[in-house]
């Protein structure tokens, strides 16, 4: 069979989908299928979306395209439209082995049933570390987000099929997990008992002998005193901590309706810092929401080095249908790319001088594709002298021409 009759999974947005691209790829067996693993976190993704169908279209012009996914999930009639789309299955659905044994040309399930389904313990292995999911949903309603209307609430996957999961790919030779979900820090509450994310991460650590445990993007106000201490005092616990944080300015977080103010997230950062100097922070933030000035928008600017934000993960405001948000008085499109780049210009430049400051430590790298790089326990991007076995942890004393990659 040729190359272009494989299966293949196109997974846009978060480490989620890419965990469950991973098990929707080993569901598709040897038929010539293209599947879009969509995103929704904005209107840039869901236009990523559509140009991927174009383009696979294209690439594979005798294969089976299928849409998945939240932007699948939200819109389903309106991917379902596309003259290059044959399937279109929903979130509920994407990691069933009969949604994908079935002959129809179309599908579109009770979008509903989302809500229904418990996490599938989604696991992604790349050739260093390995994405399980351990949480799917959320109950929060930000005023500027549609993923609950892709993902639907919060659910939980058990502790046990969690451990067990992670033995299996400790077993396969990975020394690095990140535990992955929707809102991560909400794990548990709807579990008997409701254990909590610090509970989770208590058992892993004692169950099994995997290396390095990191977590994916977590919510500032559910960081409990369990968690914390886990987080600064537990060395098999990645140094590194990306908060969706999303502004800095407080009128606009109550608007966004988050669950922090900005002096919150000052704090929990100064803690953790004076706990654990070396724990790198990353974050989440959103440029002209609604109402934002220019008093409000140098809040979220200065939020960069008051939070020490080294990984920064910025965009613009977009406005996304049925939100509260998209009803607010609208930044203009221009302003908010502006603000933008402003701060992406202003995280470029903490993130350089703090990767200047590495020179001269050790830091123990884990080696990625194609053998010369790889990350730091700080997730700091690191370049190698010579070629190492992929997924080895190695020992760096950082020179300047290590930072090279991430400067």
């Amino acid at each position: 069979m040729s190359s272009l009759s494989q299966p293949e999974v196109i997974s846009l947005g978060c480490r989620l989908n890419i965990a469950e691209s991973e098990t929707i790829r080993s569901l598709l067996g040897d038929r010539d299928v293209v599947v879009i693993n969509s995103c929704a976190v904005t209107n840039t993704a869901v236009k990523q979306t559509r140009a991927a169908i174009r383009r696979a279209r294209r690439l594979r012009p005798g294969a089976m395209l299928a849409v998945t996914g939240c932007a699948a999930q939200i819109d389903p009639a309106g991917f379902a439209a596309m003259p290059e789309v044959d399937r279109v299955i929903g979130n509920s659905d994407k990691l069933l082995p009969d949604a994908w044994a079935s002959a129809e040309p179309l599908v579109i399930r009770d979008m509903a049933r989302v809500t229904e389904i418990a996490p599938h313990l989604a696991v992604a292995a790349d050739q260093s570390r390995a994405f399980v999911e351990v949480q799917n949903g959320c109950d929060h309603r930000c005023t500027f987000c549609a993923i609950p209307f892709g993902r639907g609430r919060s659910r939980s996957a058990p502790a046990g099929a969690v451990i067990e999961a992670i033995e299996r790919v400790v077993a396969a030779g990975k020394n690095e997990v990140v535990l992955t979900g929707v809102d991560l820090t909400s794990y548990g509450a709807d579990l008997p008992g409701q254990p909590t994310l610090g509970s989770l991460v208590e058992r892993i650590l004692a169950r099994t002998i995997l290396p390095r445990l990191r977590l994916s993007s977590i919510d500032a106000p559910e960081i409990d005193d369990r968690l914390f201490a886990l987080l600064t005092g537990e060395t098999r616990v990645m140094p590194h901590l990306h908060l969706s944080l999303q502004a800095g300015d407080d009128m606009i977080l109550k608007r966004m309706k988050r669950r922090h103010t900005r002096a919150d997230a000052v704090r929990l950062v100064e803690r953790l810092k004076a706990a654990r100097p070396e724990i790198a922070i990353g974050a989440d933030l959103i440029a002209g929401f609604p109402t934002e000035d220019e008093a409000m928008a140098a809040n979220s600017h200065a939020l960069i080095e008051d939070c020490a934000i080294v990984h920064a993960h910025i965009f613009p405001y977009s406005p996304r249908a049925g939100t509260p948000a998209a009803r607010m008085p609208q930044v203009a499109p221009e302003l908010r790319r502006e603000r933008a780049a402003r701060l992406r210009e202003a995280a470029a430049r903490r993130k350089a001088a703090w990767m200047a400051s590495l020179a001269g430590t050790t830091q123990h790298v884990l080696v990625e594709a194609p053998g010369n790089r790889g990350h730091a326990a700080n997730f700091a991007d690191i370049r190698l002298d010579r070629p190492h076995p992929i997924g080895d942890i190695v020992a760096v004393t950082v020179a300047p021409e290590h930072l090279s990659l991430a400067a």
